[in-house]
Order: C-alpha cells, then structure tokens, then sequence
C-alpha cells in the first residue's frame, strides 16, 4: 500500500465534493440573486441596489474560488493569481457594502484601497514571473546554482 496514493485518492474525493459544493452554492447564489431583484424594483433604489452590487460581487468571489478548486484538482497546483483575484474581490466587495451603508470612515477605506493596490502588484508580479511564460523566471542576481553531473559526491 502506497502512501502516497491513498493520500492523492483521499485528497482528490475531498476537491471533487468541494467541487461540486462550490457548484451548489453558485447556482443557488445565483437563482437567490435573481430573486432578490425584486427588491430593487418594489424598495427603495439604495437599498435594492446595495444588496444586488454585494450579491453581484459575492458570486463573481464563488466563481473564482471555484476556478482555484477546478486548477487545484487538474494540475495539483494554486494559482496565485485566482487567490488574490478571490481576495481582491472580497475587498471590493467589503468596500462597496460599507460605502452605500455609510459604515466606513474615509481611512478606513483608504486603508482597504491600499490593501487592493498592493494585491494588484502581487497580482501583476505573479503573472509577470509565472512559471508558464518563457522568461518568467526569477533570477536573483548574487546565487548561482550549479549542477553537478559528474555523479560525484564531492
């Protein structure tokens, strides 16, 4: 018995139910979204339309982290641009909620915008320096690293 492959079988039964549990839940979140326009058209405008931004955004973050799941059980790897796609949106997400509520004070919200900037640089150096495109690779420009094929094991 291989550990190894118990431990991919049980890993791969757990990201097909998450899977199909982050379907689940987008397609009620989406049937609930539909719904809930009525809200914006027998309330008042401000309130139907916070709730529909926030249930807007709310699916577009189920979506992504349904794309992370779907590339982890494929490739068996995260993708850091899904993740902090996920938690750019989670933010905006948050931002939005709190601006039409007037929960927020304005350094509050810069707070939370500088947090999106630097998100969006992680996110751009990321797809700079993926391991998918010729030439992104990092090279630190003090370390060499070199191979020995000699077989010795000096």
């Amino acid at each position: 018995m291989d550990n190894n492959k118990v431990f991919r079988k049980i890993i791969d039964s757990i990201t097909t139910l998450f899977l199909y549990v982050l379907l689940l839940t987008l397609v009620v979140g989406m049937v609930k979204t539909v719904f809930d326009l009525r809200l914006t058209l027998f309330t008042s405008l401000d309130i139907g339309f916070n709730h529909m931004v926030s249930s807007v955004l709310t699916i577009f973050i189920l979506i992504d982290l349904f794309n992370t799941f779907v590339d982890y059980h494929e490739h068996e790897r995260i993708k850091l641009t899904y993740v902090t796609d996920a938690t750019i949106l989670i933010v905006m997400r948050e931002i939005a909620v709190g601006m039409y509520a007037k929960e927020f004070t304005y350094d509050f919200i810069f707070a939370l915008s500088s947090l999106i900037l630097v998100l969006g640089i992680v996110r751009v150096l990321a797809i700079k320096y993926s391991p998918e495109h010729e030439g992104g690779s990092f090279n630190f420009p003090n370390i060499s690293v070199k191979k020995d094929v000699s077989g010795s094991d000096d």
